[in-house]
């Protein structure tokens, strides 16, 4: 029985039939543009935006033209770059300019330090706007002011993982990257943001999309494993681990860049630096829930609760009668 026999639009069968056809697999090549587009995302305080300053900051000493924005509403990402000083966001920037009549200028919303150049979307107050709404405001400014001419060997762009939808899934989505890597340590919520990214490129492949996952940067890293099997689950290297270590916990603290290449951690982000270059994007094997929890000992992650169906009496506190339907049934003719 074909398609149509069975009842389905014409519409309808063009869409599952091409649904059912296997996208290429990922570009593992070199990465063909000159300038390397690269999305960072991981959940809420996992170190991505400490992890990303840094490393934009070796790229710099190393001689590479970098460019960082930040893509978080909490417009926390150039914090520490800057030394703890917050830069005006282009979405309050633009506001005030609209509001005097007065057009957005390069140097409202971008800021540089020894070679780092770095700018923050921003996002609107608690309650009063769309953040993912936001960040495709700002892309669009971006555009305006000349995003696709500049001369960037790196462009870095640091995404809140915790939500992968609407403007936060936005390079996913519209290939506006080459790749993708992921923040994450040893516990399981960081864990479950990474999984969920990796699940939306995945999804994205399959409508036709072309980024891929270049790895997974391990912060806060105490030795546990947890990350380092998540990594090889889903099919993706480790470019790097950060320990859990209290000078960097006290410096990162302080808004004290720690990835000088004559520091006591200089080794460390120049490798970091070197496998973001060179790490080609894979296609991920995102994990079902209990996969992710099956990384994680039973009695961290509560893994041996059983769920037990509630039942009609359970609902009432008491026991339950079921009663005849009022509903009439007619005979088939």
């Amino acid at each position: 029985m074909t398609m149509l026999e069975s009842g389905l639009s014409v519409h309808d069968a063009a869409l599952r039939a091409e649904a059912a056809i296997e996208p290429d697999a990922p570009h593992t090549g070199g990465v063909k543009k000159d300038t390397q587009v690269i999305a960072i995302y991981g959940k809420g305080g996992s170190g991505k935006s400490f992890a990303l300053s840094n490393l934009s900051y070796m790229m710099a000493q190393q001689g590479k033209r970098v460019l960082l924005i930040g893509c978080d509403p909490k417009s926390d990402t150039t914090s520490l770059l800057f030394g703890g000083k917050s830069c005006p966001t282009i979405i309050e920037t633009s506001a005030a300019k609209k509001l005097a009549g007065e057009e957005v200028r390069i140097e409202d919303v971008c800021f540089q330090r020894d070679g780092v150049f770095a700018m923050e979307l921003g996002g609107p107050e608690v309650g009063r706007g769309c953040g993912g709404r936001g960040i495709i405001h700002g892309f669009e400014l971006l555009e305006k002011l000349g995003f696709h001419d500049w001369g960037f060997d790196y462009v870095l762009l640091d995404f809140l993982g915790d939500v992968v939808c609407g403007g936060f899934g936005l390079p996913i989505a519209r290939d506006m990257c080459q790749k993708v890597i992921v923040v994450g340590s040893n516990d399981l919520q960081s864990l479950y943001v990474a999984n969920n990214v990796c699940k939306a490129v995945e999804y994205f492949r399959k409508m036709g999309g072309n980024v891929g996952v270049a790895g997974m940067i391990i912060n806060k890293d105490d030795g546990t494993g947890e990350a380092q099997a998540f990594a090889k689950a889903v099919d993706i290297p480790v470019l790097c681990a950060i320990p859990a270590n209290e000078d960097i916990r006290r410096k990162s603290a302080n808004y004290q860049i720690i990835g000088h290449p004559d520091g006591e951690w200089g080794s460390l982000f120049a490798e970091l630096a070197s496998n973001v270059a060179s790490a080609p994007p894979r296609r991920p094997t995102p994990l079902e829930q209990d996969g992710l929890l099956g990384l994680f000992s039973p009695d961290e992650t509560g893994g041996n609760v059983e769920l037990i169906p509630a039942t009609q009496a359970d609902m009432r506190g008491g026991t339950f009668v079921s009663k005849p339907s009022l509903e009439v049934v007619y005979d088939e003719v």
